[in-house]
């Protein structure tokens, strides 16, 4: 039995000849009763938290992992308001502990746990409005990663929206929340990336210390179905969690990394975010020590969310820094 179940039985045992012959004969069965009620109700609360899906300050859930160090496994990007995308090799849910990270929120850092909750109001109403999207939203983007990295440039190259519906993907020409444990690029890919977006600045900029942050946000109405979860990286061993595959798109061949569970892994996830919520997160870090390099993180099917609440729409934005 756990200690507190433990010690109630021993009570149960002690106090009836202790304390209870204090009383009068006809209460003494009622309390004896309260007793064992009692000590059902604690050495039973572990099973009813497994049953109701739900637990103190967080959620547990299913996240997807790949099996093994399989040679054959490949992401597959999906073509924006297609079908979702199956990617190759063999991948295995597990359940874990997904904690409120709301409860942690001031403390996380970029440079530790990878990933950070941030105010920022919406500078626009229309994220499909591409021109609005370039002269605006970029950069208040830029201001926000500024503030929070210490970085003296960002360099925007890349957004993607995503929508938890079919119906949806179709017609606003989106992808799929990513539901399998990934980090966005390998060392490899991160440092092909730049020399493809800065051609001709890229062997300068390779000389400094670079990374690329996602700004990941909803794009209408609270997150209420498939948010994202973030392993913190200080419980992650890159050698032994991360597994390089090639990742296949219609434009490019590239690299990402994908995630091995390990029980030692911390996991985070924001409740229903809103629209005037950000979350920074890391996906490459070129400094090899005192910093996080990657983050982990995956979209899950929350178990707490109501059967019709509204798709998840979002959009993240990909920037290299510079420092």
């Amino acid at each position: 039995l756990p200690p507190v179940c433990a010690s109630l039985s021993w009570c149960m045992l002690v106090a009836p000849p202790c304390t209870t012959h204090l009383l009068p004969s006809f209460i003494r069965p009622s309390v004896n009763l309260l007793l064992l009620f009692l000590l059902l109700c604690v050495c039973m609360r572990p099973a009813m938290a497994g049953v109701t899906r739900h637990a103190s300050n967080g959620i547990v859930a299913k996240l997807q992992f790949l099996t093994s160090r399989d040679s054959n496994a490949a992401y597959v990007a999906s073509v924006a308001g297609e079908a979702a995308a199956t990617h190759d090799g063999q991948y295995t849910f597990h359940e874990l502990f997904l904690a409120d990270g709301r409860t942690h929120a001031t403390t996380f850092s970029l440079d530790r746990e990878g990933f950070q909750l941030l105010k920022q109001p919406p500078p626009i109403e229309n994220f499909f409005d591409e021109d609005k999207l370039k002269e605006v939203y970029e950069a208040e983007v830029r201001k926000l990663v500024q503030a929070h990295t210490g970085c003296r440039r960002v360099q925007i190259f890349d957004h993607t929206r995503r929508s938890a519906s079919d119906a949806l993907r179709r017609e606003l020409k989106t992808r799929e929340p990513s539901s399998v444990v990934h980090n966005d690029y390998s060392e490899w890919s991160a440092t092909n990336r730049l020399r493809a977006i800065l051609p001709e600045e890229a062997d300068e900029l390779v000389k400094g210390r670079f990374a690329i942050v996602n700004v990941w946000r909803s794009i209408s109405g609270s997150i209420e179905s498939y948010p994202l979860a973030f392993c913190d990286s200080t419980s992650m061993d890159d050698a032994r969690d991360l597994v390089a595959v090639k990742r296949k798109a219609a434009d490019r061949i590239g690299e990402v990394q994908l995630g091995l569970y390990n029980p030692t892994q911390r996991w985070f996830y924001f409740p229903r975010m809103s629209m005037e919520e950000a979350v920074l997160f890391k996906t490459f870090d070129s400094q090899t020590e005192d910093v996080n390099r990657f983050t982990l993180h995956a979209a899950f099917e929350d178990p707490s969310s109501d059967p019709d609440a509204p798709p998840r729409q979002s959009i993240e934005t990909r920037c290299f820094i510079f420092f």
